[in-house]
């Protein structure tokens, strides 16, 4: 999918401008989230008078998802705006590097904005959040499976916000924040930035590989082998990577460990003394001492001591001493209190590992509890420890530290907290998984294992000598496997067994989890691709989806995919902007069907954009698609699109990305009219029109017309595709184009029998007014081309030829310029010519049903004053002066003017059908008429007749093929009598009338005469 190169310098600010000039004043409608001030002055009017509806209540109104929009307003803003900034130019040059600077400060950008939401949610929810996050440590010291409940309260979204979020708002974002900062720290793994070049990437979330500038020998401080180690090799350099990013995940602000820690030490009843260790238990050895006045230290086989010093409960013999391993190595017991003192403590320990707190910190920790020792034991962490060269530490006590730290995970301990903190320390897997809870647990003790394991064997390559001889031959008790039987594995293996997993199958489905094991197993291409058909088949469950086209599932081949749809907006969001990193990075996304279903994620996400009033910033997306995706694309967004300002921005901003707007707007008739679903099979190409109503009698008489033959209603998709032609009015030119395609459009609506939709488009997208705005840019000034005849003289007078010559060669320029423009408007009025014909067909039934209220209103009246009746002549003349104007054009080679054969064919069947049914009507409209106006109206239905005779207007032609010829001469028969019959009513009394050329109706008017 690779995606066009787009001229994006200045782009943003460039919509920016086009606001505060006030291209959109027209609308109402303008985007909160794009500054800060109008936000506060929206939010302090809607305050001042809450009784009131609001521009946001009728934004709201016409945009179904606005409110989601508010919620995530800015940030859908400030990721857009982000995007727009990497430019073509940059793209291209870091290209030839194959490093991820291009890319990196995007990311950089993306976590930045989560990380300040989160920060703003905290502020609302951080004691909702507290609480879950200390159920979550109680369960873990209760080794309960139960999943936590989150909270329902609900918080204003911000300042000046009204929209309301609650602690689920809060978790996604945290989550969206650390899958951010993975990406960042693999891209930098897979693609990474020589050091001298880091410049502005120096940010402490991001990794920074050691160097290998030191020559290992047999008397290297570990430091240096641990950093040579890192330094050459990627796999090792990789894992520690992740770790570190678990770390950062697992270390959450609102959750200090001193905090977790007093909660959980409450069980111990210590009432806040936390650095007197086993302190009901050592009250319970001085009490035996003071009894025994024994000054030394209690031995557990001192006669009658098992009987005597017991716990509380008097079950279980107490410990005699208060060293650390007293427990294991006498096999006695602690006070329940103390039990929960040392579970809480372990868990303490295990969390400052779990969260990467450095050696000062833990250090500080364990002395303010006079745990010393502890902290002792955990010294010899690589990862832990601020190793110097002149460590006391040698070689061999580190590595035969860490295999006891094995022992003591594999076989010591009263807790398995305990075990956890050594197996954490050894490497050894058993002992963390066992206390491991979620997927990022799970997780970190593998990768933590594998690199502690690869660093030994790393050792034993490097400098076999300085590995002790106990650890060399594989024998004895310190030669048990640190993965307990496991076998190392690729993090796609883990990645791919933490789905199958009890424990961790739920939370692994999950979609930011997914998402993070896409990144670390380097298979998000196949991830994303699985997603794309998923998100598919999502949006056609309900019906054929408008947006993504149904894909096959068999490509699925049985992956395990999160839950996705349509709906998941911020979902949808976090992933478009990652194909578009990757897609930056060079991955191969050019091959359907992995293109069609990657894109179905961006086309969602553009689609959410246009439903929730965020039409600015599609094209910025759109031109990342694929040619053809990008037009359809955008083809459907345009409908939504309804102000004449945003409008234009829009257009500008398609161009501006290289979008080719023809093609657009094209596709947007094509999918509203595949959209548009004929009533019933026998509508499709009839044509048919039916204005007259149906006589039951045998009677001859005129047929009347229909009350509202043309219909009130219209479908949404009419209104669309009306809508739709409305853009053609704003694009530049392409004169020939926009009449071809209205043309068009008015066969759809009359093919469908829309007639309704037909009027309103007469009405809405004129001749007149798409004359005086294309003529602009053709002509070099407006003109109304419907005032210009097409054979004859145009509207160019001598005033119009501005001229500053009087000379005659001045004269003669001002000829040809003149000719010239004559002969332009020519052309555009020919091109123009079935467009033309279809809008005065309409105009002409508008003016028909107009006319036959007019009508109805006379026949009806029943106040005959003098006033009132000249009303209602009044009222019919205007009608019927409109009828006849309107009419005209119909009698006079309309539809004469084919492109080809095949709409030569439709135009005739148009004729066969229309032409008849408007005639008759029109007979009629004459024949009642005379009655209230004059009757020498009749004169226009002889007229009528001999126009009708005359072969060459073809309209005979019409009655003949339309089998309506017997129907014509009775119409023509009626209206022979009403002339025969006529009398002055609705006229002026006296002779009648002679008309310009003579005709005259007195031929008819028979008189007795006079005595």
């Amino acid at each position: 999918m690779a995606p066009r190169q787009v001229r994006s310098e200045g782009s943003w600010s460039s919509l920016h401008q086009s606001e505060a000039s006030g291209d959109n004043i027209e609308d109402g409608y303008t985007d909160e989230s794009m500054g800060d001030a109008s936000d506060e002055d929206d939010q302090r009017s809607l305050m001042a008078s809450p009784t009131f509806p609001t521009i946001s209540d009728v934004h709201r109104a016409l945009h179904p998802l606005q409110a989601t929009a508010d919620r995530v307003g800015k940030q859908v803003e400030q990721f857009a705006e982000n995007l727009d900034r990497i430019s073509t130019e940059k793209r291209k040059k870091s290209h030839a590097r194959k490093d991820c600077r291009h890319v990196l400060g995007l990311v950089e950008a993306y976590r930045g904005i989560a990380h300040n939401t989160v920060k703003s949610l905290q502020k609302l929810h951080a004691t909702e959040r507290q609480k879950e996050l200390f159920g979550e440590a109680q369960r873990r010291l209760q080794t309960s499976s139960r999943r936590s409940q989150s909270g329902s309260r609900r918080g204003k979204g911000g300042k000046g916000d009204d929209v309301m979020t609650t602690v689920e708002d809060l978790k996604r974002w945290e989550r969206e924040e650390q899958t951010w900062d993975l990406l960042g720290c693999m891209l930098l793994v897979d693609y990474p930035i020589p050091e001298d070049q880091r410049g502005e990437f120096d940010s402490a979330f991001l990794p920074r590989r050691p160097k290998d500038t030191v020559e290992i020998h047999c008397y290297s401080s570990e430091k240096e082998v641990w950093h040579s180690f890192l330094a050459t090799n990627d796999q090792a350099w990789e894992r520690q990577t992740v770790l570190k990013w678990l770390q950062r995940c697992a270390d959450n602000p609102q959750q200090d460990i001193k905090d977790v820690v007093e909660e959980l030490e409450s069980g111990a009843e210590r009432g806040g003394l936390w650095a007197h260790s086993w302190l009901y238990s050592k009250e319970a050895i001085k009490g035996q001492k003071r009894l025994r006045s024994w000054k030394t230290a209690l031995e557990p086989n001192e006669i009658g001591l098992s009987d005597s010093l017991l716990n509380s409960e008097k079950t279980k013999a107490l410990v005699t001493q208060l060293d650390p391993d007293a427990i294991t190595r006498q096999g006695r017991n602690l006070e329940r209190q103390d039990y929960s003192f040392e579970r809480a403590t372990w868990l303490a320990c295990w969390e400052m590992l779990r969260r990467g707190k450095d050696w000062e910190f833990i250090q500080e920790w364990c002395r303010e509890r006079v745990e010393g020792w502890r902290a002792a034991a955990m010294r010899g962490d690589l990862q832990l420890t601020p190793f110097s060269s002149n460590s006391v530490a040698n070689w061999q006590s580190r590595i035969l530290w860490r295999k006891t730290c094995a022992i003591a995970a594999n076989e010591g301990g009263i807790d398995e907290y305990e075990r956890a903190v050594y197996g954490l320390l050894s490497g050894y897997l058993p002992a963390v998984q066992k206390v491991c809870r979620s997927w990022d647990d799970f997780l970190f003790a593998q990768y933590n294992s594998y690199l502690l394991h690869s660093f030994e064997q790393h050792l034993k390559q490097k400098l076999p000598a300085r590995v002790p001889i106990a650890l060399r031959d594989g024998h004895g008790p310190l030669s048990f496997s640190a993965f307990g039987g496991q076998r190392g594995q690729s993090g796609n293996h883990i990645v791919e067994k933490l789905k199958e997993m009890n424990t961790t199958k739920a939370e692994a489905t999950e979609p930011f989890k997914m998402i993070q094991g896409s990144i670390i197993a380097k298979n998000f291409e196949r991830f994303i691709l699985h997603h794309g058909i998923k998100l598919a088949e999502a949006a056609n469950g309900d019906g054929e989806s408008k947006i993504l086209s149904p894909m096959d599932t068999r490509l699925l081949d049985g992956a395990v995919t999160a839950s996705i749809s349509m709906d998941d907006h911020d979902l949808l969001r976090l992933l478009t902007h990652m194909i578009f990193i990757y897609q930056d990075l060079d991955l191969n996304f050019s091959e359907d069907p992995h293109r069609q279903a990657i894109e179905n994620i961006v086309v969602a996400y553009i689609d959410y954009l246009g439903k929730a009033g965020k039409q600015q910033l599609l094209p910025l997306y759109a031109s990342r698609l694929s040619y053809e995706r990008s037009i359809s694309c955008l083809a459907r967004q345009l409908p939504l699109i309804q102000n004449s300002g945003e409008r234009q921005t829009m257009l500008r901003l398609m161009a501006q990305y290289d979008i080719w707007v023809p093609g657009v707007l094209s596709s947007q008739l094509k999918l509203i009219k595949k959209d548009t679903t004929p009533l019933t099979v026998e509508s499709t190409q009839s044509y048919d029109l039916k204005i007259l109503k149906r006589l039951d009698d045998d009677v001859v008489k005129l047929r009347p017309i229909r009350a509202d033959f043309l219909c009130q209603t219209m479908t949404d998709n009419q209104e669309d595709l009306i809508r739709a032609f409305e853009w053609f009015l704003m694009l530049d030119g392409r004169w020939k184009y926009t009449m071809s395609i209205g043309a068009v459009i008015y066969k759809h609506f009359l093919r469908f029998g829309a007639f309704a939709a037909a009027r309103a488009l007469s009405k809405t997208v004129t001749f007149s007014s798409i004359s005086l705005r294309k003529t602009q840019v053709i002509l070099g000034r407006s003109v109304d081309l419907s005032t210009v005849q097409d054979e004859g003289d145009d509207d160019l007078d001598e005033a119009d030829l501005v001229s500053s010559h009087d000379t005659g060669q001045g004269r003669d320029q001002e000829r040809r310029h003149s000719s010239s423009i004559r002969n332009d408007k020519q052309i555009l009025l020919n091109q123009a010519r079935s467009f033309r014909d279809f809008e005065g067909l309409f105009v002409a039934l508008d003016a028909l049903e107009d006319w036959r209220h007019s009508a109805e209103d006379a026949k009806n009246c029943k106040q005959q004053t003098a006033i009132r009746m000249r009303e209602l002549k009044s009222a019919m003349r205007k009608s019927y002066q409109r009828v006849d104007a309107s009419i005209d054009p119909l009698l006079h080679d309309w539809l004469q003017n084919p492109r080809d054969d095949i709409e030569m064919d439709e135009f005739k069947q148009i004729r066969r059908n229309c032409l008849p049914e408007i005639i008759l009507a029109y007979i009629y409209v004459l024949d009642t008429s005379s009655h209230y106006l004059s009757r020498d109206l009749l004169l226009k239905g002889m007229d009528l007749a001999a126009l009708i005779a005359n072969n060459e207007s073809g309209l005979a032609a019409c009655f003949v093929a339309a089998d309506r010829m017997a129907e014509l001469v009775d119409a023509f028969a009626c209206m022979s009598k009403t002339v025969i019959l006529a009398d002055d009513m609705g006229a002026k009394s006296g002779k009648s009338k002679r008309t310009r050329n003579g005709e005259t109706l007195g031929l008819w008017t028979v008189r007795a005469p006079q005595p």
